[in-house]
């Protein structure tokens, strides 16, 4: 077994199409440890999305490789699981039947599924629910649904797209503050595409700032905070400028691409 748990090895992504090649991605080249929390952050366009969904084997690296646990990513597997931001519950079923879907498909024992349930809904804050659909719900809700759902198979890995991206401030600490409880007791691997320099810094033990397309690695930062992290703090907001100077660069290569789209230039 490799020491580390996620091998990317100069990976490139292209996308082809009405005779155009897209370059999204360009000789990333990074690895984790087990159970690190490692946000990708940049402009839009910049690939997070693209590299999210190549560790997960939705599609797959045009060159380079990836690999998890030493195995070459080809195909999605139960070592790596996947919370949406739009949150990808079923909404026929109810929050209980949302949550053990793939307990039923692997076709675990019903008592000890029917525990792990219990334990979930009291984790997540969702006993009350049970019984309640998607529709009853409200967005926080439905997101703590989808990572009880990822939880309930037991991957060692989540990956995590944006998942808090359509909630409110409020909503949004507060599942913060859950994902980290969840994190710490069970020392998941972590990788999370967010948009937020706040948030990637409350959350992560590593960022990987990246640049606009074709998406790379522009920075690996490590976030060397004691946690609890007090966004208010001087030292955290002495990283966000930093970060946040990293960032607006390549921001401004993106809003300066588009303008040269638009002129023609």
């Amino acid at each position: 077994m490799s020491a580390e748990q996620i091998e990317i090895e100069h990976v490139h992504k292209v996308f082809r199409g009405d005779g155009q090649d897209v370059i999204a991605l360009r000789d990333i080249d990074f690895k984790i440890s087990q159970g690190q929390f490692v946000c990708l952050l940049g402009p839009s366009g910049c690939g997070k999305s693209t590299l999210l969904n190549a560790i997960a084997g939705f599609s797959l690296a045009t060159q380079g490789e990836i690999r998890v646990e030493g195995k070459p990513v080809r195909q999605p597997g139960p070592d790596r699981g996947m919370v949406f931001q739009e949150y990808a519950l079923f909404p026929w079923m109810t929050v209980a039947e949302n949550i053990t879907f793939g307990l039923k498909i692997r076709k675990e024992d019903p008592r000890k599924m029917e525990g792990k349930l219990n334990s979930l809904l009291k984790m997540l804050k969702l006993t009350d629910f049970r019984d309640r659909f998607p529709k009853d719900l409200s967005g926080g809700m439905r997101q703590r649904v989808a990572i009880a759902r990822v939880l309930a198979l037991d991957s060692p890995i989540m990956l995590m797209d944006e998942p808090f991206g359509a909630l409110d401030a409020l909503t949004r600490r507060s599942l913060q503050d859950e994902l980290l409880k969840i994190w710490s007791e069970f020392k998941k691997t972590i990788v999370f595409v967010t948009h937020s320099i706040e948030e990637s810094i409350y959350l992560s033990d590593r960022i990987i700032v990246m640049t606009y397309r074709p998406g790379t690695v522009k920075r690996d930062v490590h976030v060397d905070l004691p946690r609890p992290r007090n966004p208010a703090a001087t030292d955290f907001n002495d990283l966000k400028r930093e970060i946040s100077q990293l960032v607006m660069e390549e921001q401004n290569r993106f809003e300066s691409a588009q303008l040269k789209g638009t002129t023609g230039d």
